[in-house]
């Protein structure tokens, strides 16, 4: 990130202009990964609180803070207004005064298998790469250690994990101290119209509860910069990042990925996010700084300016309501004309639409289907694909569809149950295999290459927040058919997980 790096230090540096010094104190984002979130998801979709960020994740603290003390809490049951008080209590009230917070964490996981979705069971195609996401029972133990800043304007995080379930997860690139690794680790300057961020965080763009198409959680700790710039309803939002610095052979070669966004909450029920990548490459090639401009689009500063990338545009719609409705849509590749044998080339587009909402007290549902197709993420160009050390920075998977219920349940105080039935086909496409050649166009299927293994996943996950303790636990069935992707093999697993942490932590002023 080195054509990164200096552009954030000189704007977080600079003096405070008029504009930007009307401001609250900055607040830390709460991590999407952090024991707290399923229960505040809970609460969004049960209707009980506004969703501080449609379309976006995470959020920040000040902003849950500041939906729940809005609350008027006599109409919720008593395990409702339990849960609200515990969450509350994870944080010290918004000040403006400088502050610091220190957490340690100690863990132990027993599981089944070491990846982070169960959904991975099985799906390494053949010839993609030597992944092995298959059963493998071991114990794991983890310890931490976070310190949060928080001055003015500024927010510095930093939160170190020696974790020993890294080690044997089939998509962790930690070659040398490889149990250790950066959960979240930041510097952040919030100002009323503007934001600077750089760092590792964990983003989603796109609806809630599904992985976004093409920014996730799902590669492990990028760092990147984010510029923002707007107000709470109408937003200019960038992402940049370093991707892998060597080709398949080794050699040196850099590329980098940007995502611009247009991200519109007007009042009512409407939030709409419209946004365009590239993935960029070259041996010596910098990160020409208009694709960082959130203001053009990324496929016409390509085009215009002589250079080349791999470009995406998409879409993200959420209406707010009971049923909330979401929808995604992405294009990498459309061909609309047919005049040589290049423009046969197989579409590549990914989708989601689904719908959320109460059930009953207490109680909100979740459906969405979901289509990444064959050739998604990948190019002609196979450097120009937006992978993070071989784990795309979307989906880890294409060429697939899936189809998912869940129920998120408040059965005790800070006690979440979440019952899940998932159907998912998946071809031997997958985003790290080497794009075909023009004369494949026409036996290249543009979903569903060779041998579609399906699953069936009937499963129960939980979250219980005792005091300082958190126990997660998930367990499911896996009924596969045409397993490894040879017809006619069938499997029925079993795939579970148990880890329990316990966290202490200390804030204060600053002196």
């Amino acid at each position: 990130m080195r054509t990164l790096v200096p552009v954030s230090v000189v704007l977080l540096l600079a003096g405070p202009v008029p504009e930007f010094a009307q401001s609250t104190s900055a607040s830390p984002y709460v991590p999407i990964a952090h024991w707290s979130m399923p229960f505040i998801e809970q609460l969004i979709d049960a209707g009980v609180i506004p969703d501080p960020t449609p379309l976006t994740r995470p959020f920040k603290q000040r902003d849950v803070l500041r939906s729940l003390r809005a609350l008027d809490t006599t109409r919720l049951d008593a395990t409702t207004r339990q849960t609200i008080r515990r969450i509350l209590r994870e944080w010290q009230a918004d000040t403006t005064r400088p502050t610091y917070r220190i957490e340690l964490s100690a863990g132990a996981q027993a599981s089944n298998y070491a990846f982070r979705d169960p959904l991975e069971l099985g799906r390494d195609t053949v010839g993609a790469t030597t992944r092995l996401h298959v059963i493998d029972s071991r114990a794991y133990g983890s310890a931490g250690g976070e310190a949060d800043l928080r001055f003015g304007p500024f927010v510095a995080v930093s939160h170190l994990v020696v974790d020993t379930r890294v080690q044997h997860d089939p998509d962790w690139y930690g070659a040398v101290d490889n149990a250790t690794r950066f959960n979240e680790a930041y510097v952040n300057g919030q100002w009323r119209h503007a934001e600077v961020f750089f760092g590792i965080l964990d983003r989603n763009w796109g609806p809630s509860g599904v992985q976004g198409l093409l920014l996730s959680p799902n590669p492990y700790g990028p760092n990147h910069l984010e510029l923002e710039f707007g107000t709470a309803r109408v937003k200019l939002q960038s992402v940049s990042m370093q991707l892998d610095t060597r080709d398949s052979a080794g050699r040196p070669i850099n590329r980098y990925l940007i995502e611009n966004r247009l991200w519109l909450n007007p009042k009512g029920r409407w939030t709409l996010a419209i946004w365009d990548a590239s993935a960029i490459s070259g041996t010596g090639r910098q990160l020409e700084p208009w694709f960082l401009n959130p203001a053009g689009i990324t496929y016409f500063a390509s085009s215009n300016t002589g250079t080349n990338g791999n470009n995406f545009l998409g879409v993200d719609v959420e209406r707010h309501g009971k049923p909330t409705l979401f929808g995604q849509f992405m294009i990498d590749d459309i061909q609309v004309s047919r005049n040589d044998a290049a423009d046969y080339k197989p579409a590549s587009y990914g989708l989601t639409i689904g719908a959320k909402g109460p059930l009953a007290a207490r109680t909100s549902w979740l459906l969405f289907y979901t289509q990444v197709a064959n050739l998604t993420y990948r190019n002609e160009d196979d450097l120009q694909t937006p992978q993070y050390h071989n784990l795309p920075s979307g989906r880890n998977f294409d060429d697939y569809d899936q189809a998912t219920a869940k129920l998120r349940i408040l059965a005790a105080r800070t006690l979440v149950l979440e019952p899940e039935l998932t159907v998912l086909r998946q071809g031997e496409g997958d985003p790290r295999k080497v794009h075909p050649l023009v004369p494949q166009y026409l036996v290249t299927p543009v979903l569903f290459q060779g041998v579609v293994q399906r699953t069936v996943l009937a499963a129960l996950a939980a979250s219980w927040q005792m005091g300082d303790c958190s126990i997660v636990a998930n367990g499911g069935v896996h009924f596969t058919s045409n397993a490894g992707h040879v017809t006619g093999v069938s499997h029925t697993q079993f795939v579970g997980s148990l880890a329990v942490t316990y966290r202490f932590h200390h804030e204060a002023p600053l002196p």
